[in-house]
């Protein structure tokens, strides 16, 4: 019952049945189950003002938050999904038609995107899946949307590239809300031409990339680190050539952006939640730094810290959140573990993010 009435309430943007429904969520058995059960529903949620389909990718990276949550964390971050969906607008559904049957080549549909035709390029999508699969797919929209990071501030790769590894892992289901989303999406946004690959013999510098795009807490620099996380999570979709030329569209993408690292390293620990929440709630991006940053050199150590965080941010929702809280603790997480090695770059990186989350949530609660 709770799974049809939740997906229910996200289709009718009811956001009072979702706080009706927080009792049945805390003692629901299984509160993974109820995320699964939104896919449909969450490929229609749109962002006004913006044209970027922030919550469906917020959907796909929950994945990568909720290994590090207990039962009731989960929870907790099944109901703070529920209250983002529902509370914000919704894509229009169109009928499904049969695809064509005639052979599908990637140019038909970046031809039918040019002319702005939402339908027929969902249409499109659907035979090209069809006929050649998904992900063939994602490496076609990923290299085409490589060609427009700046146009987009990164969306064009980060938010595609969720979706499709969203639409990768289920098998069985109806992907038609998520290809009219990924149509409209295109559509609206312009993004018709395949660049072609990158022909700069140079091998970049992955780790000094990364100490530009950590560097600042503001927006565009959030979507700095974002985008890199979303090439690195669909890496397996793309050849070896292609990932390179994704990352050399990454790296242009960051422009003329310095790299500032911070001087001096953090050794503080916390061993205790209570103590992390209390310290969190301050919203203090320099004392939490102090505290925490002694907690990404061993694999425990870490595995605390990402708990906490993500337990920390479900824990401070009252209702109203900017998805790049979510996305952005995502691309942190994986930071946290791929560059460990790094202490100095992934220390920059956790300021980055909670001066960015810090920063947004106290100028919410001034409103």
């Amino acid at each position: 019952m709770i799974l049809r009435d939740a997906v229910e309430a996200v289709e009718k943007s009811d956001v009072a049945r979702i706080k009706a429904l927080r009792g049945a969520i805390d003692t629901y058995d299984d509160p993974w189950k109820i995320h699964l059960s939104l896919f449909p529903a969450v490929d229609r949620v749109l962002n006004p003002p913006f044209i970027n389909p922030h919550l469906p990718k917020m959907y796909n990276i929950c994945r990568d938050l909720a290994p590090h949550l207990s039962k009731e964390g989960k929870k907790s971050l099944v109901y703070l999904e529920l209250m983002e969906y529902a509370r914000r607008p919704k894509l229009d559904p169109a009928p499904r038609k049969a695809a064509p049957r005639s052979t599908i080549n990637f140019a038909d549909i970046e031809k039918s995107m040019e002319e702005k035709d939402r339908d027929n390029v969902a249409l499109l999508l659907d035979a090209f899946i069809k006929q050649q699969g998904v992900p063939k797919l994602a490496r076609c929209l990923l290299l085409l949307g490589s060609g427009y990071l700046r146009q987009s501030l990164g969306h064009s790769v980060s938010c595609t590239a969720f979706i499709l590894r969203e639409l990768a892992l289920r098998r069985g289901v109806n992907r038609w809300p998520a290809l009219i989303l990924l149509a409209d999406y295109f559509c609206k946004g312009g993004f018709c031409v395949t660049p072609p690959l990158t022909e700069d013999g140079s091998e970049l510098s992955l780790d000094e990339c990364l100490s530009r795009s950590v560097t600042g807490t503001g927006f565009v620099d959030l979507h700095h680190t974002i985008t890199l996380f979303a090439i690195e999570r669909t890496r397996s979709f793309l050849t070896r050539a292609e990932h390179r030329h994704m990352v050399h569209a990454w790296a242009m993408f960051l422009g003329d952006k310095q790299a500032e690292p911070r001087s001096s390293m953090a050794h503080g620990k916390i061993s205790d939640y209570a103590q992390f929440r209390e310290s969190f709630s301050q919203l203090d991006a320099n004392l939490m730094l102090n505290l925490i940053g002694g907690m990404i050199g061993s694999p425990n150590d870490r595995s605390r810290l990402c708990s906490f965080l993500a337990t920390g941010v479900c824990d401070l929702y009252q209702g109203n959140y900017d998805p790049h809280y979510l996305t952005g603790l995502g691309s942190l997480m994986w930071l946290i573990n791929t560059y460990h090695h790094n202490v100095g770059l992934v220390q920059d990186a956790l300021y980055q993010y909670l001066g960015f989350y810090f920063e947004n949530v106290r100028s919410e609660d001034r409103r």
